[in-house]
């Protein structure tokens, strides 16, 4: 069944209105390099390129090489939420840098925040590089294009093949099967788990609301804002999982400690819900299962249905304050785009590339860790390909921060009511923070 893409029907005006409100930005017509001739420029051009990933200096060198009248210089800084403050701040005294590696989710938030440019002038013909969802996910649903997409993070089910086999498990096609699946497992080995619900990653949660239809913000034409956070596709995702640790049929501890390391490397967890780059974390969690594991598409919430979230991400976008947008876009779309660019991402920077392009064939080799599964990658980018889009608004972070605490003390409790409670903290406290922002706001 071919994935249908929630689009946001809004405007860059309309995402700025609200800001607008709390004097966060200035009007539309302010913004830098995106609708008069300003980008443009004459004669040797110098950007500075503030991002995270490791070595991005070492591919923006290959660009250097062949262009020596745009360089660009990388800015090493740290990722999440602090480039996010560091970004407005800079923005705020003039002085943002000329391009910026954004995760996705950030994106409404630095558009609020007139961070940046709209750069479809220069950029739009990107689109056909990458799954509708993933460019709907720079563009915000509107005609400007706010950066590139750089990476991806799809979501998948990694699983132990051995021991599946070993237990007469079934790999799940659909979320039904998967609560069957965990409950077999429970049966068939009393002190291991099919997988555990994790509440200190709000990623994953996220993506998963994701991939059932999820809402989570939307803003109209006059700027105003809807917050949906408990809309009826994060609450059937939110049941299904506080079902389960209810029941027992999952665990309830937290990802990335040594228990939960042990719990993989053991074979205690029989599965992992995880994204495409999982297989660099078994390696140092579960060194042990070399192998052993295998990956599989998203269990789907309908049979026939083909769709999946995605976890983590990034894009480069060019700033309002920048000088030289049209140059900035060049080498944006450069970097994410082109071949050589493509494969140096890969080799050096270690992710999953965007670009249709990028993701399979020779650029990508299977897994060392999955010498079993020759033909990861291929999957990989055919699940890639049906990434839904995303719903993210300017205040994520007070969402995240939210689901991480109410989320956590329900997973700990083990009481599904408990998770519903958690969902409408959520919502309340995403809907408060936003009112008290200024913008003009509602509930969905």
């Amino acid at each position: 069944m071919k994935m249908s893409i929630h689009r946001h029907q809004f405007s860059r005006r309309s995402i700025l209105a609200g800001a607008a409100a709390v004097g966060l930005t200035g009007t539309l017509a302010a913004c830098g390099g995106s609708d008069d001739d300003s980008g443009k420029s004459s004669g040797p051009v110098k950007l500075t390129y503030w991002a995270w990933a490791p070595n991005m200096d070492k591919v923006a060198a290959i660009w250097n090489k062949k262009n020596p009248d745009i360089t660009v210089t990388v800015s090493k800084q740290a990722a999440g939420k602090d480039i996010v403050s560091k970004l407005i701040t800079a923005k705020k005294a003039g002085n943002a840098p000329d391009l910026i590696q954004v995760e996705y989710q950030s994106l409404p938030t630095l558009v609020s925040n007139d961070v940046l440019a709209d750069i479809s002038k220069y950029a739009k013909s990107a689109k056909s590089q990458f799954a509708e969802g993933l460019w709907a996910m720079v563009t915000l649903g509107t005609d400007a294009v706010y950066a590139i997409p750089q990476d991806s993070g799809p979501l998948m089910f990694f699983y132990r093949e051995d021991l599946f086999k070993k237990h007469n498990l079934t790999v799940p096609a659909t979320w039904d099967d998967f609560a069957k699946t965990a409950r077999a497992a429970k049966k068939a080995v009393p002190d291991a788990y099919l997988t555990t619900f994790s509440a200190n990653d709000p990623g994953l949660f996220a993506g998963l609301a994701q991939q059932a239809g999820a809402k989570w913000w939307t803003v109209g034409d006059g700027g105003k804002w809807t917050v949906g956070i408990d809309d009826a596709a994060t609450k059937k995702v939110t049941d299904f999982w506080g079902g389960l640790v209810q029941e027992g049929a999952i665990d309830n501890q937290p990802m990335y400690t040594p228990a939960w390391s042990s719990a993989l490397n053991k074979g205690t967890h029989l599965g992992w819900v995880s994204a495409v780059w999982a297989p660099g974390v078994l390696i140092s969690s579960a060194p042990d299962t070399k192998g052993k594991w295998r990956m599989a598409p998203l269990p789907q919430w309908s049979t026939g249905e083909d769709v999946t979230g995605s976890w983590g991400g990034s894009s480069t976008g060019v700033s309002t304050d920048s000088k030289h947008a049209e140059a900035a876009a060049k080498f944006a779309t450069w970097l994410n785009t082109d071949a050589e660019a493509l494969a140096a991402l890969v080799k050096e920077v270690s992710i999953y590339p965007a670009a249709t392009k990028g993701q399979s064939g020779s650029v990508l080799t299977a897994p060392a860790f999955f010498p079993n599964q020759t033909d990861f990658y291929d999957t990989a980018a055919k699940i890639a390909a049906t990434t839904a889009a995303s719903a993210w608004g300017p205040n994520v972070q007070v969402a995240y921060d939210t689901f991480s605490d109410a989320f956590g003390k329900a997973s700990k409790a083990k009481k599904s009511a408990q998770f519903d409670t958690a969902l409408a903290t959520m919502q309340s406290a995403t809907f408060t923070d936003m009112k008290k922002q200024g913008f003009k706001v509602t509930e969905a």
